[in-house]
C-alpha cells in the first residue's frame, strides 16, 4: 500500500514519459516564457540585494544574487540555442527533466538566501523578503503553468520556509506569511486547472492534426499526408543515395458499382481496397481522393511484379451487403531518381504512367520509362501551344457523313475537330483532346467549335443533322450546359437537327450529374447519342437512366468482322437491344463493301466510315450532296435475302 502511494506522490514531481506529444508541446510553451521568468527572477534578486545592502553581511547580500544571475544567464543562452530547433519525443522529455532539476536548485537557493537575509533588518525589510518570495513564486508558477511537475516542486520547497518564517517572525510578518501561504495554495490550484486545460488542448490539437492528415472514410493517410511523406522520403533518399518507387492506383469499374449498388456499396469497396493495400505489406499507402490511391515503395524492389500483385489483389471479388462487386485496378509507377529527383515531378511521372496504363493497358501496371518522357514532353508542348492558341483561327472542323444504307441517303454529318498549330503543325485530336480536358481548356474549345458547326449547318439541306461530340467536362456543371444551350438558341438552328454525342466512359464520372445535364440538353430538342458503345462497361443501367436516343457501335467491332463470329454476334445483340428499346443505332468504321453487307445482314441501317465518305471541309458538302443525289454514293444493293432482313 505504501509503495503505490509513494509512487503516486512522486508522480506529481515527474515528467510524463508516456506522452511525447505532450512533452513536445510543454517544451515549446516553456521556450516562449522561460526567458521572461529568468529575467524577472534576476531583477527581483538584484532589487532585494540592493535593499539589504549594509543591513546584512556582504557575502550574504552579494554572493547569492551573483551566482543566481550567472546561472540564469547561462540557462537563457542554452534556451535561445535550443528554441531554434523545437525538440520532440525523448529529447523534449530529457529537457523538461532538466527544467525540474534547475527549478529545485533555484527554489532551494532563493528560499535559503531569503532565510539568511531574514532578521538582519527591521520589520519593513523582513516584509520585503516575504513580498519578494510571494511575487517571485506567483510569477514563476504562472510561467511554469504548462509544466505542472516544476510548479509542484516550487510549492513544496516553499512549505518549510513558510513554517520557519512563522516561527521566528513578528506578528505582522506572520500574517504576511499566512497570506503568502494562501496565495501559494490558490496559485497551485489555478495552475492545476490551467495544466488540465493545456493537456486537453494538446490532445485536441493532436487529434485535429491526425484528422487533417487522415482520410475519414478509409482511415488511410490522405493526400496532404502523402505529399509530406513523399517529400520527406525524397530528402532522405537524396542524402543516402537510396532508391524508392511512387505508385498511383486508379480503380477500374468503380463507378458502375456506385451506380448499380449505391454509394454505400462504393464506400465499402473503398474501405476494403484500403484494408487490402495495408494488409499486403507492399508499401506506405494513402488515399488521394475519389477512387485514386498512392503508394510509396522503399528500396529497389521489382515494381513491375509489385504492380501485377496490386492489380491481382484489388481485382478479387468484393463481398458486400448489397451483393458481389468486381472491379479492377490500373497502376502507374515512377522510380526515384531515374524518373525524377523531386516529389512533385515524381507524382507527375507516376500519374502519366497511370494515364498510359488506363489508355493502353487497362487493368495492368506501367512503369514510367524513357519513351514516356518524350510523350510527356509532347503533352507539355501541346498544352503550352494550346494555351497560346487563337482557338477561332487555328481550329477548324471536318464533317464525315452518316448514311442510311437502305435508302442510300445522308442522315447527318459528324463534326470532327482539327488543329493546325503555328508552332507544332497539324496536331491529332488524339493528342490535343486529352490535353484540353486535363488542362480545363476543353470548355472554351467546345464553344468555339460548336459555334463553327452551327454556322455550317445553315448551308445544309433542311433534313441533314449535325452530330457533335461533347466531352464529359462539357456537361460537368450546370453553367457549362447552359452555355451550350445558349449557343444553340442564339444560332437559330432547329435544335432537333442536332445530335450531341457523349462517350460512355466519360459518363462514368458521375451518372447522376450526367443524367441531369443530358436531360437539360434534351429538353431543348437535340438528340443524345452514346458514342463508342461496347468499349467501356456498357452497363444497361446507362440506357435505363440516361435520356439516350441512339447508340454508336465502336469501330473496333467492325474491323474484326471478317472471320470473327463473336464480333458479329455482339453487333447483332446490340442491334436487337436498340430495337427493343426503340433506339437508333449507328455503326462506325465501315470501310469495305463486305463489312457493309455483313452489317446489313444483321439489321444495321445507319453507318459511317470511309466506304461512304472521308471527313471533308464544309465547303465540299454541297458537291458531296450532289453526288448522293446522283446515286453516286457507294451503297451497293443488298441481295434480296439481306434486304428483307434490313
Amino acid at each position: 500500500m505504501f509503495i503505490p502511494r509513494l509512487r503516486r506522490l512522486l508522480g506529481f514531481y515527474a515528467v510524463r514519459e508516456n506522452d511525447p506529444v505532450l512533452a513536445a508541446a510543454q517544451f515549446q510553451a516553456l521556450a516562449r516564457q522561460i526567458l521572461m521568468l529568468y529575467a524577472f527572477l534576476g531583477l527581483n534578486a538584484v532589487g532585494l540585494a540592493y535593499a539589504h545592502y549594509g543591513l546584512a553581511p556582504d557575502w550574504v547580500v552579494v554572493g547569492p544574487p551573483v551566482v543566481l544571475v550567472v546561472a540564469v544567464c547561462a540557462r537563457s543562452l542554452g534556451w535561445i540555442r535550443t528554441a531554434r530547433r523545437p525538440l520532440q519525443g525523448k529529447e523534449a522529455i530529457a529537457r523538461l527533466r532538466m527544467v525540474n532539476r534547475f527549478t529545485a536548485i533555484l527554489g532551494i537557493g532563493a528560499s535559503l538566501w531569503a532565510s539568511l537575509l531574514f532578521g538582519h533588518g527591521n520589520s519593513a525589510s523582513d516584509m520585503h523578503i516575504i513580498f519578494f518570495l510571494t511575487i517571485t513564486m506567483m510569477f514563476c508558477m504562472q510561467c511554469l503553468a504548462h509544466l505542472r511537475s516544476a510548479a509542484h516542486i516550487l510549492a513544496t520547497i516553499a512549505v518549510p520556509y513558510c513554517v520557519y518564517f512563522i516561527a521566528v517572525g513578528e506578528p505582522l510578518v506572520q500574517m504576511a506569511v499566512i497570506s503568502y501561504v494562501l496565495v501559494l495554495v490558490g496559485s497551485t490550484a489555478m495552475q492545476s486547472f490551467a495544466y488540465r486545460d493545456f493537456c486537453h488542448l494538446v490532445d485536441l490539437t493532436a487529434e485535429n492534426g491526425r484528422l487533417a492528415h487522415t482520410d475519414a472514410l478509409t482511415g488511410l493517410p490522405n493526400r496532404r499526408s502523402f505529399v509530406a511523406r513523399l517529400e520527406e522520403t525524397v530528402t532522405q533518399a537524396a542524402a543516402t543515395g537510396a532508391q524508392f518507387g511512387v505508385g498511383m492506383i486508379d480503380l477500374d469499374g468503380f463507378k458502375p458499382v456506385n451506380d448499380s449498388l449505391g454509394h454505400g456499396a462504393g464506400d465499402a469497396v473503398l474501405r476494403e481496397v484500403a484494408r487490402r493495400l495495408e494488409g499486403a505489406g507492399i508499401g506506405w499507402a494513402a488515399r488521394l481522393g475519389g477512387d485514386e490511391f498512392g503508394i510509396i515503395v522503399e528500396g529497389e524492389g521489382d515494381l513491375d511484379g509489385l504492380g501485377r500483385r496490386i492489380c491481382s489483389l484489388l481485382g478479387q471479388p468484393y463481398a458486400l451487403r448489397e451483393g458481389m462487386a468486381q472491379i479492377g485496378a490500373s497502376v502507374g509507377f515512377a522510380r526515384f531518381p531515374e524518373a525524377a529527383a523531386s516529389a512533385e515531378t515524381l507524382v507527375e511521372r507516376a500519374d502519366f504512367a497511370l494515364y498510359h496504363a488506363k489508355a493502353f493497358h487497362r487493368g495492368k501496371a506501367v512503369l514510367f520509362a524513357p519513351d514516356h518522357e518524350a510523350a510527356l514532353r509532347r503533352h507539355a508542348a501541346v498544352e503550352q501551344a494550346l494555351r497560346r492558341a487563337d482557338l477561332a483561327t487555328e481550329f477548324h472542323l471536318l464533317y464525315q457523313p452518316i448514311v442510311d444504307v437502305a435508302g442510300g441517303q445522308v442522315e447527318a454529318y459528324e463534326a470532327l475537330a482539327r488543329w493546325n498549330s503555328p508552332t507544332l503543325g497539324a496536331v491529332s485530336p488524339a493528342d490535343f483532346i486529352p490535353v484540353a480536358e486535363r488542362s480545363g481548356l476543353i470548355l472554351d474549345l467546345t464553344r468555339v467549335l460548336l459555334a463553327k458547326a452551327l454556322d455550317a449547318v445553315r448551308g445544309w439541306p433542311a433534313d441533314r443533322r449535325l452530330s457533335f461530340n461533347l466531352s464529359a467536362h462539357d456537361i460537368a456543371t450546370p453553367e457549362s450546359v447552359e452555355a451550350l444551350i445558349a449557343l444553340v438558341v442564339a444560332s437559330g438552328i432547329d435544335p432537333s437537327r442536332i445530335v450531341f454525342e457523349v462517350t460512355e466512359t466519360g459518363l462514368m464520372r458521375d451518372l447522376g450529374d450526367a443524367r441531369r445535364a443530358l436531360s437539360a440538353l434534351k429538353s431543348l430538342g437535340p438528340c443524345i447519342a452514346l458514342d463508342d458503345f461496347g468499349t467501356g462497361y456498357s452497363s444497361l443501367s446507362y440506357l435505363k437512366r440516361l435520356p439516350v436516343d441512339r447508340l454508336k457501335i465502336d469501330r473496333s467491332f467492325v474491323t474484326q468482322l471478317d472471320g470473327d463470329e463473336t464480333s458479329l454476334a455482339i453487333v447483332r445483340a446490340i442491334l436487337d437491344l436498340c430495337r427493343h428499346l426503340s433506339l437508333d443505332c449507328i455503326v462506325e468504321g465501315v470501310e469495305t463493301t463486305e463489312q457493309m453487307l455483313l452489317l446489313r445482314s444483321v439489321g444495321c441501317r445507319s453507318m459511317q466510315g470511309y466506304l461512304f465518305g472521308k471527313p471533308m471541309p464544309s465547303g465540299e458538302i454541297a458537291a458531296f450532296e450532289a453526288m448522293v443525289a446522283g446515286r453516286s454514293i457507294p451503297v451497293p444493293a443488298a441481295p434480296p435475302s439481306l434486304s428483307a432482313v434490313a
